[in-house]
C-alpha cells in the first residue's frame, strides 16, 4: 500500500513525563538498601540532567554527599558512569545502552514481534511501534519510523500514560476490571491537548469499545495532529503481552480514514505474533 503525503506537517514539542523512583521499603527483608539506591543515582541522569555534581546527585536522590560520592566511585568503576576531570561532572556511560541491548536480544516478544513491525512498516509506510505496559505507563521496546513520522523524539524506551494511548488502551482493554481500574487510580488523569480523555467512566467505555473491536484508537490525546490505531499481542497462555501500533496523522487521514485503512492490518498483525 502506498500512501501520498497531503499536507507538511508542523513539529510538536516533545511530551515531558516525570516518573516517580519507586518507595524503597525498608521493611522487606530480601531488599538490598546499598543497590536500590546505586539504582537511585543512576535514575537521576536524565534528558533536563545529562550531567551532574556529587552535589547536585545528592540534592535529587536526598541521600548525603559521602554516600553518593562512594556510589559514584563505585559506578564509575564498573563502568556505568563517565567522569569529566575538568569539571568533576558525572554522566551516564555508553555501557548503560547494554542492558537495553540485552534486553531487547532477549525478550521473546521484541525478537517475534520485530520481522511484523518490519513487514508492517513496508506495508503502511508509517511509523510502527512495539510496546507494553509498566505500571500505569506504556514504554515503547522496538519502534521503526517513517518518513512521515510525528514525533521523531518517541523512541525505544520513551513511556507515555495508558489511558490516553491508543496502546495503552488496546492492553487494558484485556486486562480484568479490577487491573484496568487500578492502572486509572495510578495514572495522572490530566489534559495532554483539549482532546484528551480525563474523565474514568468514560476511560472505562473507550476501553470497553476496544475490547469488542479488537482495536484502539486515541487522535491528538497526547499531542496535536497524531493519530494511532493499536492492536493487543495475547500470549498463548491468554495473557496480553503487549501492544503494536500504527502511527500517523490527522492532517493526513481523519478519524475514519485510519480506521477504515488500519485496523484489519494492526489486529492480523497483532495475531501473528506469539510467544
Amino acid at each position: 500500500m502506498h500512501l501520498q503525503e497531503k499536507n507538511t506537517i508542523v513539529a510538536i514539542e516533545p511530551f515531558e513525563l516525570s516518573v516517580t523512583p519507586p518507595v524503597m521499603k525498608k521493611s522487606d527483608p530480601l531488599m538490598i538498601q546499598s543497590v536500590a539506591k546505586c539504582f537511585r543515582v543512576l535514575e537521576a541522569f536524565d534528558e533536563a540532567h545529562p550531567k551532574l555534581t556529587l552535589s547536585e546527585i545528592a540534592q535529587l536522590t536526598s541521600f548525603d554527599l559521602s554516600a553518593v560520592q562512594r556510589f559514584c566511585h563505585t559506578l564509575n568503576k564498573l563502568g556505568y558512569l563517565d567522569k569529566d576531570p575538568l569539571t568533576r561532572q558525572h554522566s551516564l556511560s555508553l555501557k548503560v545502552l547494554n542492558l537495553s541491548y540485552q534486553y531487547k536480544h532477549s525478550s521473546m516478544l521484541v525478537r517475534a514481534a520485530m520481522p511484523v513491525l518490519q513487514h508492517l512498516s513496508r506495508e503502511t509506510e508509517e511509523t510502527v511501534s512495539l510496546t507494553v505496559l509498566d505500571g500505569a505507563e506504556i514504554v515503547y521496546v522496538a519502534r521503526i519510523q517513517s518518513r512521515h513520522v510525528l514525533q521523531p523524539n518517541v523512541i525505544s524506551g520513551t513511556r507515555l500514560p495508558a489511558y490516553c494511548s491508543s496502546a495503552g488502551r488496546a492492553i487494558l482493554s484485556q486486562l480484568d476490571p479490577e487491573k484496568v481500574a487500578e492502572v486509572l487510580e495510578a495514572s495522572d488523569l490530566r489534559e495532554h491537548t483539549p482532546h484528551t480523555v480525563t474523565k474514568p467512566a468514560e476511560l472505562l467505555k473507550i476501553i470497553d469499545v476496544s475490547r469488542k473491536q479488537g482495536f484502539a484508537t486515541g487522535f491528538e490525546e497526547i499531542y496535536l495532529g497524531d493519530a494511532s490505531i493499536a492492536a493487543p499481542i495475547v500470549g498463548s497462555g491468554g495473557k496480553v503481552q503487549g501492544a503494536i501500533s500504527i502511527a500517523t496523522s490527522v492532517a493526513r487521514f481523519n478519524p475514519d480514514t485510519v480506521i477504515s485503512n488500519y485496523s484489519s492490518l494492526i489486529i492480523a498483525a497483532a495475531h501473528s505474533i506469539t510467544t
